[in-house]
């Protein structure tokens, strides 16, 4: 078999045969097949795009090119929960110990943050001593021991996906829905999960900036997980303006304790419980969105939730009195408040903006060697509809280096719309999208 016809075939707009993905995938993974072939195939399919059962099956070939956790041993219906990436989006580290409070086992697979969206992994790591490093016999172990686990992605799930990844981040060819679906799918399939909830956002912090560009992706997603027989469930949610307060990562694990303790911001706990009542339908545990969210409600109010988290971040080597002493999570040398340039009405605020903003004092990566600032951050003090006064603090700015504040202070005044008169807010949950196993 000829890679160059595989890429042919593409090319012209043709669909590729099942014995051709899996040929590609395990050539490109074990390195018989190079980088510019990779490429090239890549670019066709950003262009042309897959068939649905064409895209399952190339979901399936990154899938089985490395390992694939058995968590037969784990009694329960399993389900694990991804976003598609936003600005202040700390949501799996107050979701995934309320649900697994709740009696639903989840298996949480994370990943980094690269440019102006955050990453879960290193916001957990910003807790001193916790390690993300598990092996995957760990990785079972915690999840039968404390309902969940939350680790990286280890070397020999979906090798194939890693592969892919890096090679579309210097490829321009990151924003293709085939790309992107069978990504994130061939990594969450592969971690043993039952059933996945999506949180797809749409806006301007995020990737997909329109509703229909979200609502394709969503669907395609769904489509993935239920041709390989998975129960999946598909949120498009807002990212106009960052998500809560904080933005960066010590400062994001306040921001979700918090949310543990009842005290979150409106939207951060909302948004959990959205979430979380979806994945407690999927788990077998409730019968009613209604139902469900009771049930979340105890689990946090009665403090079982916050112990679960506590619990987790011991197992895993982390210090579990930081999520209650503050004092104990790093913290940045020095802050600057960023002032409203005139009085008025908050209409808008870019979120990629203030993630971009929150990059620059070293919250998060340029690059994937970039290293991370656990300490440094945003806070935001003005939200979208918020009077504000000429002068007052639209942001507060937490560094450690001057490096990059003057530019971080700029972006800030630029994301921030202020104008006059109310504004029209959308719903935080825009819609749903359910499949069924085939």
């Amino acid at each position: 078999m000829r890679v160059q016809d595989i890429i042919a075939v593409k090319r012209d707009g043709g669909v590729l045969e099942e014995e051709q993905i899996r040929y590609f995938i395990a050539g490109y993974t074990d390195g018989s097949i190079p980088d510019y072939q990779a490429a090239a195939l890549a670019m066709a399919i950003m262009i042309r795009g897959m068939e649905p059962e064409e895209l399952s099956v190339w979901t399936d070939a990154m899938l089985h090119s490395g390992s694939v956790v058995d968590t037969s041993s784990i009694p329960g219906i399993k389900v694990d929960k991804h976003s598609t990436g936003g600005v202040g989006d700390k949501i799996s580290i107050c979701l995934a110990p309320a649900v697994a409070a709740c009696g639903v086992p989840v298996p949480m697979i994370s990943g980094r943050g690269l440019g102006h969206t955050g990453g879960t992994l290193d916001k957990l790591e910003s807790i001193p001593g916790f390690s993300v490093d598990q092996p995957v016999e760990r990785f079972c172990e915690l999840v039968l021991e404390h309902g969940l686990a939350l680790i990286g992605q280890t070397e020999d799930l979906a090798p194939a996906d890693r592969k892919l990844y890096a090679l579309r981040d210097v490829t321009a060819t990151v924003p293709s829905v085939p790309l992107i679906s069978s990504s994130i799918m061939s990594k969450k399939l592969a971690e043993g999960m039952d059933a996945l909830v999506l949180d797809v956002k749409v806006g301007a912090g995020a990737f997909m900036k329109t509703e229909a560009q979200a609502r394709e992706l969503a669907e395609t997603l769904v489509d993935i997980g239920s041709r390989a027989g998975k129960q999946v469930t598909a949120l498009l949610t807002r990212m106009d303006e960052p998500l809560g307060e904080a933005v960066g990562n010590a400062n994001e694990i306040v921001e979700a304790v918090d949310v543990l303790q009842g005290r979150g911001p409106e939207d951060v706990t909302e948004l959990t419980y959205a979430l979380g009542a979806e994945m407690l339908l999927l788990g077998g545990k409730a019968g009613s969105a209604e139902e469900a969210r009771e049930i979340l409600h105890e689990a946090i109010s009665s403090g079982r939730a916050l112990e679960t988290l506590q619990g987790l971040v011991a197992a895993q080597g982390g210090d579990a009195e930081a999520l209650v002493d503050h004092g104990r999570l790093p913290r940045a040398a020095h802050s600057l408040h960023v002032g409203a340039p005139a009085a008025g009405v908050v209409h808008a605020i870019d979120a990629a903006e203030v993630g971009i903003a929150g990059m620059l004092l070293g919250a998060g990566r340029r690059v994937a060697t970039d290293r991370v600032d656990h300490a440094v951050g945003v806070t935001v003090r003005r939200h979208v509809g918020d009077e504000v006064r000429e002068g007052e603090p639209l942001v507060t700015l937490s560094y450690n280096q001057e490096k990059g504040l003057t530019e971080a202070v700029g972006r800030i005044l630029g994301a921030y719309v202020i104008g006059s008169g109310e504004v029209e807010q959308g719903p935080l949950v825009i819609d749903v999208v359910r499949g069924e196993p085939r």
